[in-house]
């Protein structure tokens, strides 16, 4: 009872859709409702960045508008050290993702600006901005000044026989919106119900030579894999589908080395295993004798040469007549004709 089990990370994969890997990570996704960031696969897998400049970015990128994030003020958050802080710093700023600017207020003071572009690969090629957001905005701290307008003297009226009247805006007419469809989740959500599994496969006819050999392999796999140790009943619930295998000329060696090569680890379930195994790796039969042989190419009929009776020319037929001159010249005449059939 010293081994605490996490009933709610077990049931979070179960309730993963597919087949869960043989290796590797395992991800179980909870969408976010508060409190989150959006951070782009080209910084989290950033080839040439270190982990803590990586960390550092997605930190920076965390939190608000306004935050001190220089080197001392990051060491006091973090715990690395301010060389490690500031070579993450020069490695951010290598690759555009943090620039410091320096800017000098009235009175000559001499202030540094340091900005975060979640994506600086978007800058170099800009989106074209609505006409909304094209209109200048009034500047948002007022410790910057803004520079005075420069006023200009009006011209002198030029006296004009009439006022010009104006143009009346035409009005354009704006396509409607298409409606807004849906799009159908890529991903299907953990609650959905799973797909049925595939049914072992059979033998064609499960005699009771197959039933021995295929009783005999599976009843002998934990002496090569200790962790396959099968219950009598496992066995029995295997045993036609190795006899499958069997009848489809599979080597009794080839059979255990699919089955037991690279479990999983840890190996909780053998029989699950097995089972999609032995129905997703079935072999097809082996092919037959007239299927390997090559196939037979068409005989082309050659019409033999034969010699005309009354002029002796070579004309081509299948049998022994007159050829074409002659047949005419005798059928003028009313003579026989030899026609070749």
């Amino acid at each position: 009872m010293d081994t605490q089990h996490n009933t709610a990370l077990t049931r979070a994969l179960a309730e993963v859709p597919g087949p869960l890997p043989t290796r590797g990570v395992i991800h179980i996704t909870i969408p976010h409702t508060d409190r989150f960031t959006v951070v782009g696969n080209h910084l989290a897998q950033h080839p040439h960045l270190s982990c803590t400049a990586v960390g550092l970015a997605v930190l920076i990128q965390s939190l608000p508008q306004g935050t001190e994030i220089s080197i001392k003020a990051l060491a006091a958050r973090c715990k690395e050290g301010e060389k490690r802080i500031a070579a993450a710093l020069r490695e951010l700023e290598a690759h555009g993702y943090l620039q410091r600017l320096r800017h000098r207020l009235p009175g000559k003071k001499v202030i540094t600006r340091t900005v975060f572009c979640n994506q600086p690969a978007a800058l170099l090629h800009p989106r074209p901005r609505p006409a909304a957001e094209a209109r200048p905005r009034p500047a948002a701290s007022a410790a910057v000044p803004a520079p005075a307008p420069i006023q200009v003297p009006a011209p002198a009226p030029v006296p004009t026989a009439a006022p010009p009247v104006p143009e009346a805006p035409v009005a354009r007419r704006v396509p409607p919106a298409p409606p807004f469809v849906p799009l159908a989740p890529l991903v299907p959500p953990p609650t959905a119900p799973k797909p049925p599994r595939p049914p072992l496969p059979q033998p064609s006819e499960f005699t009771a030579e197959l039933d021995r050999a295929a009783t005999a392999l599976l009843g002998d796999l934990r002496r090569h894999a200790p962790q396959f140790t099968l219950s009598e009943d496992d066995i029995r619930q295997l045993a036609p589908a190795v006899a499958a295998w069997l009848e489809r000329d599979a080597h009794p060696d080839a059979i255990r080395r699919t089955l037991t090569d690279d479990p999983p680890r840890p190996l909780r379930h053998p029989v699950k295993l097995l089972k999609h195994r032995l129905t997703a790796l079935l072999p097809p039969p082996l092919p037959g004798a007239c299927d390997l042989a090559a196939p037979a190419r068409p005989r082309t009929v050659v019409t033999p040469f034969q010699t005309c009776d009354d002029c002796d020319r070579a004309f081509r037929s299948p049998t022994p007549g007159h050829c074409r001159d002659c047949r005419e010249i005798r059928e003028h005449r009313g003579e026989d004709v030899r026609v070749a059939a």
